[in-house]
């Protein structure tokens, strides 16, 4: 099997066709290669792989890849070249998201795989110091062991810089947003809101949909102002359901939006269920 390749060149210039026709920028996680496909075959711009995606799809909850005994960068690489990759028609570019602070590998040999797999881009969420609350003794702990949003920083500005790669920068602060705006000049920023609401491994609690697209805003302008070229796209918090992203589009002045569990997780929960339990609601009929 050769798996199909879509250069840096041709990603940046579709996002540009894009952009200026006003079509919104989709991108969504996948935790599978069927996942990847179905999505693909919608007509999705970008899959994203990281390791809270593939754990996903092993009904656990995306925060799972923050837990220590974890190699997310590892879980990555492996699922990304034997299962997405291999899935895929190459109409949809294919972004790693990659653990930036991983202190047992060197960051360039990690996006050199990426590239020999036929995958240029990255991105900064596998995890990111910036899931952590600021005021947390663990952020605290972490950050003077060296886990830090330099580092993250420095991933994307030489994944763009030095390797010819499309950078995908991602915050859940508007502190962190501006500086990785600032300072990474990613070519796509996804402002996270917060954890997707929704379904049996969602977040309960969180911002009203209206609340979700006040705070992406105010990220979206603080963002332009240190980096006006920037294609921004929306994730997370009350942007569950294809209305809600309608609401964050006409509400916002970004170019898309990042779905994860949207169409991942809750369409597998609901389908799955709604299958499995007419099979087994079945009787004998004598």
């Amino acid at each position: 099997m050769i798996t199909k390749r879509i250069s840096t060149e041709q990603i940046l210039a579709n996002l540009k066709r894009k952009v200026d026709a006003h079509e919104p920028i989709m991108i969504s996680s996948a935790g599978s290669g069927l996942v990847a496909k179905l999505q693909e075959a919608a007509g999705t711009d970008c899959i994203n792989t990281f390791s809270g995606a593939r754990l996903r799809a092993n009904g656990m909850g995306t925060m799972s890849m923050m837990w220590p005994i974890l190699d997310s960068n590892k879980q990555t690489l492996d699922y990304t070249r034997e299962d997405i990759m291999p899935a895929l028609d190459g109409k949809a570019f294919v972004c790693a998201c990659l653990n930036a602070n991983d202190p047992l590998k060197d960051m360039h040999m990690v996006l050199q795989q990426c590239k020999d797999m036929g995958v240029n881009a990255v991105s900064n969420i596998g995890p990111s110091i910036s899931y952590v609350d600021k005021d947390s003794e663990i952020f605290k702990v972490m950050s003077s062991a060296g886990i830090t949003i330099d580092n993250e920083i420095e991933m994307l500005k030489y994944a763009r810089e030095e390797m010819d790669m499309v950078s995908v920068g991602l915050g859940f602060t508007l502190e962190d947003s501006i500086r990785i705006c600032g300072e990474a000049k990613p070519h796509i920023f996804c402002f996270h809101a917060g954890t997707t609401q929704g379904g049996l491994k969602g977040y309960s609690g969180g911002m009203t949909l209206e609340e979700t697209a006040a705070v992406t805003e105010e990220a979206y302008v603080k963002c332009r102002e240190v980096n006006p070229d920037v294609i921004l796209v929306a994730h997370g918090a009350a942007l569950e359901k294809p209305a809600d992203a309608q609401y964050i589009l006409d509400n916002t002045s970004g170019q898309g939006f990042w779905t994860g569990s949207s169409t991942e997780r809750l369409p597998v929960e609901q389908a799955v269920s709604k299958a499995a339990k007419e099979f087994a609601d079945l009787r004998f009929s004598k």
